[in-house]
């Protein structure tokens, strides 16, 4: 199996763990699909009135976008280098990178539970701590201020997410087709999986996170 194939598989795997749906039902004995948004994410966790499993869930779905980075660091320094790339380095920015993509579509795409899973933030954020933290730092402070302003989570990530392609252009140092993929591809597909948030933004009816409403979604 070639490292590219090994990388992507266990990415992959580890990216669908629905942490959020594990939790919920290990401790509430309820399916988080079937409250507010069906979201298994952590904003959707802690609307269903679980705050702890919500930050549980978002620490877990980001530490399995770091550990799927690392892991593709770790194969690629016992991989011998391609000829297609320069340098050790360069290969194992690239493994990662394509590592970091399936990690994503593992978390909403999680072949668990019928390709039906989540937005992809928190793992999209444990992915880019470990490829470009100045990236994450960026995104960070974008998500921070627009949720301080607006209380929307679904617009603070949607614009923190845009912000990520933007950082990259002064931070990333080692370009390639797949860490294209990983740094404007994936800020694209969290985007569009927004989409329905974004269609609520502008008819001004979405709902702020500590909203009573347990209809709302983000």
């Amino acid at each position: 199996m070639t490292p590219w194939i090994t990388a992507a598989t266990i990415a992959y795997l580890l990216g669908s763990i629905p942490f959020g749906y594990l939790l919920v039902r290990l401790f509430r004995h309820q399916d988080i699909r079937a409250t507010g948004s069906g979201n298994i994410g952590a904003t959707n966790v802690a609307r269903s009135g679980a705050k702890s499993l919500a930050i549980a869930t978002l620490l877990l779905d980001c530490l399995k976008g770091i550990a799927a980075v690392l892991l593709a660091f770790a194969i690629a320094r016992r991989t011998p280098v391609p000829l297609t790339f320069p340098n050790a380095h360069s290969f194992a920015f690239a493994l990662a990178s394509a590592a970091a993509c399936f990690a994503i579509l593992g978390h909403i795409f999680p072949v668990w539970l019928g390709l039906r899973g989540g937005k992809g933030v928190a793992t999209a954020l444990g992915v880019f701590l470990v490829l470009s933290p100045r990236s994450v730092a960026c995104a960070l402070l974008v998500f921070m201020a627009v949720f301080a302003l607006t209380r929307f989570v679904s617009l603070a990530s949607v614009l923190a997410a845009a912000s990520v392609p933007l950082a990259t252009l002064v931070f990333l140092p080692v370009r390639g087709p797949w860490t294209t993929a990983a740094f404007f591809g994936i800020p694209l597909l969290i985007i569009a999986k927004h989409n329905s948030n974004i269609r609520r933004l502008l008819a001004g009816t979405e709902s702020r996170f500590g909203a009573s409403s347990r209809k709302a979604v983000a």
